[in-house]
């Protein structure tokens, strides 16, 4: 039976009801009327159910499809602003004992170079990411309770947290490790993490026990019900994803809306933010293998429903994806981007060989940060280094509440124009630095307040004088 209050799996992400919601969504997907008044529902900017969202993703009426276009456009800028946040993944290790057949990482995989970062190769890593002018890391391991264990985990953060480099450093770390118990994501919490995150890969419960035949990922319910524990844990921001490709894409997008239901309903915070990889080859994985990949249209308008869907979320969109397609998405939404990302342990201090490939997989966009920094730009949003409401405790509900409320921009515009500042003065080109500076100029005639307006601006100026960090 559904019910999204229950702490099992297979109740608040129920079979049942999303095979319900497929045939309603079908049903309805020409209802001109219903759809009409879901778009105007959605301009309430509250969100819609997963029920309501699934009859926008079935809809084919192209002057709708534009509606739903047009309104996450909207609904990101009131939430979000223009600024986009910047961030990196950093691998530290490719061991892992599961056997999940979409992923280079399995344990039957006897080619790929399995390998482990030192404490002092995470320096090395870290130095050069912030070198770069990184400020936000999420690191990534594979699931091996004895070449990854919590301690590993721990200690890596500790040092990533430690590296003070020139005037760089890393001021959050967002964390994606396989689901743990209540007292590691406790342990998690006092290490000082931001997010947790971690991707569900499919909902579909038959599926994801053939996709992951063995090692502890096999377990659906464990592996379903981590946000639960985090956040018993005391972690308050988590954040959702499904790999599309693995399933039908209807599906998982009806179940991720019930999963960020569940959390709201049980905890009252929805998840900080939403992931949408796509499937994509990598050593050993041939995506044409599986037959739900979606095309760039389709995947599309999944991201614009997301924003209308749950509005105060974060969404995130990684370098699997080119440039043409990201560029699509960040304006339907998309909050969060990375930049001259590696996905292999190790990598950003010294190319990785061809003959030791540790990838995860393929990356799409190989542009330099100070690239897509200057793309960014041109495109006319504000890229930003911020870690503030970490660092000042607006997580959880304190942020969510903010956000709902469309204030959350007080603090993060202004915030993002000072990273900048501080990116542009220690790491950016002479072009991104004059294109930047302009944006700037820009940016400060758009803050209402006038006491906020002219302590950013004291502030940009102690940053051309050598002082850093500071925040809202």
């Amino acid at each position: 039976m559904y019910n999204p209050n229950s702490k099992k799996a297979e109740e608040f992400i129920c079979h049942e009801e999303i095979l319900a919601t497929l045939a309603y969504a079908e049903a309805n997907k020409e209802n001109k009327i219903l759809i009409s008044q879901l778009i105007e529902k959605a301009k309430e900017r509250k969100g819609l159910t997963h029920r309501e969202a699934s009859v926008l993703l079935a809809c084919q009426i192209p002057e709708k499809i534009q509606e739903i276009y047009d309104l996450a456009e909207q609904i990101k800028k009131d939430f979000y602003g223009n600024r986009i946040v910047m961030f990196a993944p950093l691998y530290l290790s490719n061991y892992c004992i599961n056997g999940c057949v979409y992923c280079p990482y399995h344990l039957k995989n006897k080619h790929i170079v399995r390998k482990k970062l030192t404490q002092e190769e995470i320096v090395r890593e870290v130095t050069a990411l912030q070198d770069m002018g990184h400020k936000r890391l999420a690191i990534e391991s594979g699931e091996d309770p004895v070449n990854n264990p919590i301690e590993y985990i721990l200690e890596c953060i500790q040092t990533i947290y430690s590296i003070h480099h020139k005037n760089g450093a890393i001021r959050r770390v967002n964390v994606n490790i396989a689901a743990t118990t209540v007292e590691n994501y406790r342990k998690l919490k006092d290490a000082g993490i931001g997010t947790y995150i971690l991707f569900q890969e499919t909902y579909h419960k038959e599926s994801y026990e053939q996709l992951h035949p063995t090692g502890p990922k096999h377990n659906y319910a464990y592996h379903t019900e981590a946000m639960d524990r985090a956040m018993e844990g005391g972690i308050d921001d988590v954040g959702l994803g499904v790999l599309f490709g693995l399933e039908r894409y209807r599906y998982e997008f009806t179940a991720l809306l019930m999963h960020a239901e569940h959390l709201e309903t049980v905890f009252g915070v929805g998840p900080h933010t939403i992931s949408v990889p796509r499937l994509k080859r990598a050593d050993d994985i041939d995506p044409d293998t599986f037959d739900n990949g979606i095309d760039d249209e389709a995947f599309a308008k999944i991201c614009a429903l997301i924003r209308i869907s749950v509005p105060y979320t974060g969404m995130i969109i990684s370098t699997r994806e080119s440039k043409a397609v990201r560029e699509k998405v960040i304006r339907l939404g998309v909050s969060q981007v990375s930049g001259a990302s590696r996905t292999s342990v190790g990598g950003y201090a010294e190319e990785e060989p061809e003959d030791e490939c540790s990838e995860q997989f393929d990356v799409s966009d190989k542009r330099t940060l100070d690239e897509v920094v200057r793309w960014l730009m041109e495109l006319g949003y504000i890229p930003s280094f911020c870690t503030a409401c970490y660092r000042e405790g607006r997580t959880g509900d304190r942020f969510m509440s903010l956000c709902k409320a469309k204030q959350i921009q007080n603090c993060c515009q202004p915030n993002a124009i000072i990273t900048l500042k501080e990116y542009l003065t220690d790491y950016a080109s002479p072009e991104t630095k004059k294109v930047g500076e302009q944006v700037i100029v820009n940016e400060l005639k758009q803050i209402s307040n006038e006491k906020v307006r002219q302590l950013c601006k004291e502030w940009l100026e102690k940053i051309e004088n050598g002082k850093r960090d500071f925040r809202f």
